[in-house]
C-alpha cells in the first residue's frame, strides 16, 4: 500500500479565518469538512492546506514549514505581505536564497526561486 500526502495540517483557533488567508495566498479554495472545526484549502498541485480548531496552538517555533517557489520572489513576497504576511528574514546558500514569512497567525513559511 503506498501512502499519499493529502494534507500539511495547521493548529490555529480560528480555521476558517486562516484557511481563507491561504486560500487568497494560494489563489485556491476552501472546502469545509466539518466546519468550524477542520478546513482545508484545496489545491490542484500538492497536497491540501487543512486547518483544524485547538483551544492553545503549539507555542514556539513550527517543526515543520512550508517552501513555495516561484518565478517572480520579490513580487511574490510583495503580495503576501499585501495581504498579511509578515517577512521575517532573509536567508541564502551560495547564490540560491530564499525568503521567510510567517502567516496572520505566526505560521513560517519560505518563497524561493523556482528552479
Amino acid at each position: 500500500m503506498a501512502l499519499k500526502t493529502e494534507n500539511i495540517t495547521f493548529d490555529t483557533t480560528d480555521p476558517e479565518g486562516l484557511a481563507a488567508w491561504w486560500a487568497r495566498a494560494l489563489d485556491s479554495d476552501v472546502t469545509p469538512i466539518a466546519p468550524p472545526f477542520f478546513v482545508v484549502v484545496s489545491r490542484t498541485e500538492g497536497p491540501g492546506l487543512a486547518f483544524q480548531q485547538v483551544e492553545d496552538p503549539t507555542p514556539g517555533k513550527n517543526k515543520v514549514h512550508l517552501d513555495f517557489s516561484t518565478d517572480d520572489v520579490e513580487a511574490e513576497v510583495a503580495r503576501l505581505v499585501e495581504l498579511g504576511a509578515t517577512e521575517t528574514g532573509r536567508n541564502s546558500f551560495g547564490d540560491f536564497g530564499w525568503v521567510v514569512l510567517a502567516d496572520p497567525e505566526g505560521n513560517a513559511f519560505c518563497v524561493a526561486p523556482r528552479t
